[in-house]
């Protein structure tokens, strides 16, 4: 009952993760194509009354007309719209799914035991939850003082941007080192997604406050303030792509079970980034074909990077013959049924993952083309947790 329960809330908590992440990621790039779409106004009375830019759109069957005031407008409204719930409930249904999915189970989910580092291989399932938080905890910390320090008056934003991206290739490396490829991927992204929403919570929003509460006191507001809100946005607006990949990441093991994961990782996160600049520039009037095809570039190179070779496991080199049913049944049994049966031994399941379940040999045959896939790609056992030897996976390769 307690694993179908944490099934169910985990089903709840997903649909919600993905509404919130719709709705802020899609105000959150409506905002920026409208800050960079803005034109100076052709009327001399918005001009005279602080307007900076305009935009006239149409849509729905209707037309709209925005205005960026530059100064204090004279007079703000009571039910001024604000933006940052949907930023909030995003991280935190996310931090709640990472919980349920990740550190209810850390030793299968997030411990190494392949790393190269003993220490990492050997921690125990407290320990790794703890490094988890500290990794989240310490990639903002480490990306603020970045900003802080780098371009605290917002006129080096180019140097910023060199070192946050030299930031996240060490971060990509790391996460592989230390966890498991799934949760390597996904911690990254949330290291990303952190910063994202703590821009939000931390700069963002008081910076607008504090603007919004010298407006109505007849003050000019701080222009710090709306630099670096606007600073932390377009921050923002460059993680998306590739937090949003690195979260789906999950559900194919050739990115992450790869030797090579971080770089293929890393390429991921640069292609997203320059794909949206390509927009970001498309919305300023400014039609740049050169980042999306280096974009597009890093993705084929990633797909390169990826790919298996000829000579790894699962290419059944050396094999003596084809195996028999009974060696099949033995590996199945050994590393596959403690999940995938009726009735699941592991504690992290209530039913069998996918439906999928292994209690004759007519249900394995059944199966027989997908376990050879994912039993070569690595991707089962989840984090190799029965240990699966590459000679194994061979005569899993070799069965006809």
């Amino acid at each position: 009952m307690q694993a179908y329960l944490i099934d169910f809330v985990n089903l709840l908590l997903r649909w919600l993760h993905v509404i919130a992440a719709i709705a802020w990621i899609g105000e959150s790039i409506y905002f920026v194509m409208l800050d960079n779409s803005l034109r100076a106004p052709k009327a001399s009375e918005d001009r005279e009354k602080g307007v900076f830019g305009e935009m006239w759109s149409v849509h729905g069957g209707g037309f709209y007309h925005n205005q960026k005031y530059a100064t204090a407008p004279a007079k703000l409204p009571n039910d001024l719209h604000w933006s940052f719930w949907k930023a909030y409930t995003t991280w935190l249904s996310g931090f709640a799914l990472f919980v349920i999915l990740y550190m209810v189970n850390p030793g299968f989910y997030l411990v190494n035991p392949n790393s190269p580092w003993e220490w990492a291989a050997n921690m125990t399932g407290w320990q790794a939850n703890v490094l988890a938080l500290a990794f989240l905890l310490g990639g903002w910390v480490v990306y603020n003082e970045l900003c802080k320090r780098i371009s605290p008056n917002m006129d080096r934003d180019g140097l910023l941007s060199v070192a946050v991206a030299v930031m996240m290739v060490v971060v990509a490396y790391l996460s592989t080192q230390m966890f498991t490829g799934r949760a390597a991927f996904l911690l990254t992204g949330a290291v990303m997604a952190t910063a994202m929403s703590a821009n939000v919570f931390f700069w963002i929003i008081p910076g607008q406050r504090r603007m919004v509460k010298a407006m109505k006191a007849g003050d000019a507001p701080n222009p710090l303030d709306g630099k670096r809100g606007k600073q932390r946005s377009v921050h923002n607006t460059y993680f998306t792509l590739p937090v949003v990949l690195l979260m789906v990441s999950n559900h194919y093991s050739f990115i992450y079970s790869h030797e090579l994961a971080w770089v293929v990782m890393v390429l991921f996160i640069f292609a997203g980034a320059l794909i949206r600049q390509f927009f970001v520039l498309m919305h300023a009037g400014k039609t740049q074909p050169a980042y999306p095809a280096f974009g597009v570039g890093l993705i084929l190179l990633a797909f390169w990077v990826a790919a298996p070779s000829a000579s790894s496991p699962g290419s059944n080199e050396g094999a003596e013959g084809p195996p028999d049913q009974a060696q099949i049944t033995g590996l199945i049994e050994q590393h596959c049924v403690q999940c995938h049966a009726r009735n699941p031994e592991h504690a992290g399941f209530s039913a069998p993952p996918a439906g999928i379940g292994f209690n004759s040999w007519d249900e394995i045959l059944g199966q027989k083309t997908q376990i050879q896939q994912v039993v070569a790609s690595r991707y089962m056992p989840l984090g190799n947790m029965t240990n699966m030897s590459d000679e194994e996976r061979d005569i899993i390769a070799a069965w006809e």
